[in-house]
């Protein structure tokens, strides 16, 4: 008790309280983002099943291999985050910070690649926004057109995810760095991790919506 007297804000009683509370309150806020998302989903599952072979047809335009090259990156990623979860646990100052920049370096590598995929769409004109010359060549561009803003919306909000957790986990990492956690304290870590592996499981369902349509 006495290693974390200090870091116990003053309305809460102990520990453990503050760590259930901050527990909920993460888990309340993914619930939000799950309704939120899960909105767009609904909506895509709709006009999937409306315009069927649209659909199908615009999404052989896009580069599987690439989104699946970023699954595989993030898997990657979520190994690393659980790891540093682990040791912060156990107390291991050394290995934390070196997981939690593995993490970090593997999330940039999935916006890397990311943004590697939109510039090849722009490329081809298949970028659904005034001014970027959306060119389809398919056989119904007007539902095509439908298919791409569903799919820049989605995978733009998740790649806004990504970049808001890998600068979480950079902040972590920086208190964990200069010894703000211990065995006996690591809640921001297993705080942070939840939200690391709710944008892992996003794309998880992203990747076979939008790419594997077909």
């Amino acid at each position: 008790m006495s290693e974390t007297r200090g870091l116990v804000a003053h309305h809460f009683d102990d520990a453990e309280q503050q760590h259930m509370s901050s527990y909920l309150g993460m888990w309340i806020f993914l619930a939000t983002e799950v309704m939120f998302l899960g909105g767009l989903f609904a909506a895509f599952a709709v006009y999937r099943y409306s315009y069927a072979e649209a659909f199908r047809e615009a999404s052989r335009h896009l580069y599987a291999s690439l989104g699946a090259l970023n699954t595989a990156v993030l898997l990657c990623s979520s190994l690393t985050m659980a790891l540093a979860v682990r040791a912060a646990a156990l107390g291991r100052r050394g290995w934390l910070v070196g997981l939690l920049a593995a993490t970090m370096l593997l999330g940039l590598g999935f916006l890397g690649i990311k943004a590697t995929e939109y510039y090849l769409d722009f490329q081809e004109h298949l970028v659904p926004l005034r001014g970027f010359g959306f060119a389809y060549e398919g056989a119904d561009p007007r539902r095509a057109q439908l298919f791409f803003d569903f799919y820049f919306a989605m995978t733009g909000l998740h790649a806004l995810h990504m970049l808001i957790a890998i600068g979480w986990v950079g902040v972590v990492a920086l208190l964990a760095w200069r010894g703000r956690f211990s065995a006996a304290y690591s809640t921001p870590v297993e705080v942070a991790g939840l939200f690391w592996h709710f944008v892992d499981i996003v794309w998880v369902f992203l990747f076979p919506v939008l790419y594997l349509v077909g």
